[in-house]
């Protein structure tokens, strides 16, 4: 008999939903959305704009949206996502546990307190300890942390980082079950040469040049504006850098680059996650120089990882470690422009060890994949 598994998860999201549809082919699954409805046309506080997704987040599972009571709805703070009917919800569906993603919002916190000892309570999250400080406030952290990863059994890791700060706050060696952050590497992977030709020619790059790409959220924490004055250093005419995203640096960024004359800097509004494939292909470097506070993983190194980029990223990105060696690209010190500037220099020296590079990079990430996250997921709530 199928094990019944009730999931608790925000809204839909294009990196949670593929693993659902996989997870309800092996068990009976039921994703309980918190943030209701109207999470459907939410309004992403990083993108400054609404965001709805061009792919189906809403197939191949069954699932139901919660009423949320929050006066202010949203994942940015604990009181957004409030479900008195929770509870009784879970209970009607009577799983044989449950998988909670996140804590940080009063209806999951109280969902876990709620069904600890009842079931097993599973707990799915990508923090880590990349930007861990000393102090009272650390330490009264580090103590409310370990209450609330008492009431987990069993946590599933997305990587190396996420793993050492699950031991930090309490949860032992056994408790700790391995299923790899993905994306859909099958999308990524296909081919888009045409429309990547295109593309790299609108902006004016020339076939020898190569380009950097710069995808997200233009917000501090993801250090945009540094990765434009190490490249503005540079001073290499050869190379262009190409930001795909909006936020709250947009604006600064768009004014620097016309104070200094940057000709070869390139701008894109956000874009929905059937043109990215085509957008990363188009590019020979990927570039995340997260700073933080606040990065976890950073699925867009997967995805340009996928798409067969080369890619460079700071050490505080946590899939570093996992994903980044010096078969697929570098890592540098963050906020450190010496190093950058550096690592920038020798993987854009020769144009075509750029590309073996990106060779082995869609090779790497064949086990980060969406199927083996969801057999590690059925095979632990199987036992």
């Amino acid at each position: 008999m199928r094990k019944k598994l009730a999931i608790i998860s925000t809204h839909p999201i294009q990196y949670y939903a593929p693993v659902f549809q996989l997870l309800a082919k092996q068990l009976k699954l039921k994703v309980f959305y918190t943030w209701g409805e109207q999470s459907l046309h939410k309004y992403d506080q990083g993108f400054k704009q609404h965001i709805v997704w061009d792919i189906p987040l809403l197939e191949g599972y069954d699932y139901t949206f919660l009423m949320n009571t929050a006066k202010d709805p949203g994942t940015h703070h604990f009181k957004g996502i409030i479900n008195p009917g929770l509870v009784d919800a879970i209970q009607d569906f009577a799983p044989d546990a449950i998988l909670i993603y996140g804590w940080a919002w009063q209806s999951h916190l109280k969902a876990l307190r709620h069904f600890k000892g009842k079931i097993p309570v599973y707990f799915r999250g990508d923090s880590t300890l990349l930007d861990q400080q000393n102090g009272l406030k650390h330490l009264l952290r580090k103590l409310f942390l370990r209450w609330v990863y008492s009431h987990v059994d069993y946590a599933f890791y997305v990587g190396t980082a996420n793993k050492a700060y699950f031991r930090y706050f309490g949860l032992k060696e056994r408790q700790l079950i391995f299923a790899p952050h993905a994306i859909d590497n099958a999308r990524f992977e296909l081919s888009a040469s045409e429309e990547a030709k295109a593309l790299r020619e609108n902006l004016g790059v020339g076939i020898n040049d190569i380009l950097i790409l710069f995808a997200g959220k233009l917000e501090s924490k993801k250090a945009p504006l540094f990765l434009l004055h190490a490249f503005q250093q540079l001073n290499n005419p050869n190379l262009h850098l190409l930001f795909v995203g909006n936020g709250q640096l947009e604006q600064t960024l768009k004014d620097t680059v016309k104070a200094n004359t940057i000709n070869n800097v390139h701008f894109m509004d956000f874009q929905n996650q059937t043109q990215m494939p085509s957008i990363y292909q188009c590019a020979d470097l990927f570039c995340l120089p997260s700073q933080g506070p606040g990065e976890t993983w950073g699925l867009a190194v997967n995805e340009a990882l996928a798409s067969g980029l080369a890619v460079l990223v700071s050490d505080k990105v946590g899939c570093a470690t996992d994903l980044v060696d010096s078969t697929v690209g570098d890592c540098f010190k963050s906020g450190d422009i010496g190093d950058i500037k550096q690592k920038l220099i020798a993987l854009t020296a020769q144009k075509q060890t750029l590309a073996s590079m990106g060779q082995n990079a869609k090779q790497k990430i064949q086990e980060w994949s969406f199927e083996h996250q969801a057999q590690a997921i059925v095979e632990y709530v199987s036992r």
